[in-house]
């Protein structure tokens, strides 16, 4: 069994971070509890308390090494340049958006659990029983899991409309629900899609996007587990910044530019 634990990981401490956890193995998982959570120290309180001593993979969407000042890492130029098709390219990351109180919060996030016997690692293998800590990233993984020609358009952003999000609310759900007949099949998770997106608002729909992110990184996990680099693929490195996504068909096995 593996604990697969996801974090939407806030990128300034004074908003909530989502959390997630999956219990289960290559051949599927329950989703055993969702939370918001406000400090590092209740995250890592979270992550132990779920974790154990056991074999654990957290799965975080935010940045954990950000090495350069300015501008954008290698590993968001790849993905960009791989994913751009799709519009799933990230936002750049760089230690003068980052740091808060001189610290860049995914970095502190890595050395929190390294004290608890978690590596980080750029990738997951199918199979492995370790404790890890990887980058992810939801939207190139939802075009691979989704089947999706482009991004789900469900964050609010300028220009973009609430009905337009309303209805991208609708699908991200029926595509969560459907994950109980993937591989690796995903249960347990049915109460929290019944939600009516269009009668949240504001504070209320975040938290709720918070914690539907962070169910989706623990499944990327789960998924990294049970197919390893068959399906799956990192990009970037640990020194310079990596990210861990599912792969679609037609990208599998992209390398790097040389």
């Amino acid at each position: 069994m593996i604990t697969c634990i996801g974090i939407d990981l806030a990128w300034s401490p004074r908003n909530l971070t989502g959390a997630a956890v999956i219990v289960g193995d290559a051949s599927g998982g329950d989703c055993i509890d969702l939370a918001l959570l406000h400090d590092d120290a209740a995250i890592i309180a979270y992550i132990e308390r779920h974790a154990g001593d056991g074999p654990a993979l957290v799965a975080v969407d935010a940045p954990l090494a950000v090495p350069n000042a300015s501008g954008r890492r290698p590993v968001e130029g790849e993905i960009s340049r791989i994913f751009g098709r799709y519009q799933a390219g990230p936002h750049p990351a760089n230690r003068q958006r980052l740091t808060f109180d001189g610290v860049v919060r995914g970095e502190a996030l890595v050395a929190a659990l390294a004290e608890r016997g978690f590596v980080h690692t750029v990738g997951i293998a199918a199979g492995a029983l370790v404790r890890q800590v990887v980058e992810v990233f939801p939207h190139p993984a939802m075009i691979a899991l989704f089947e999706l020609a482009c991004t789900l358009k469900y964050k609010a952003r300028p220009r973009r409309s609430h009905a337009l999000r309303m209805t991208e609310w609708l699908r991200y759900q029926a595509y969560l629900r459907g994950l109980a007949v993937a591989d690796p099949p995903l249960r347990g998770h049915e109460a929290l899609l019944e939600q009516d997106v269009a009668a949240l608002a504001g504070r209320r729909l975040k938290q709720y996007e918070d914690q539907i992110d962070a169910l989706f990184c623990a499944y990327i996990a789960l998924y990294g587990f049970r197919w390893g680099d068959a399906r799956c693929q990192a990009f970037g490195t640990l020194a310079e910044g990596s990210i861990f996504t599912a792969m679609p068909d037609e990208l599998r096995n992209v390398r790097r530019e040389a």
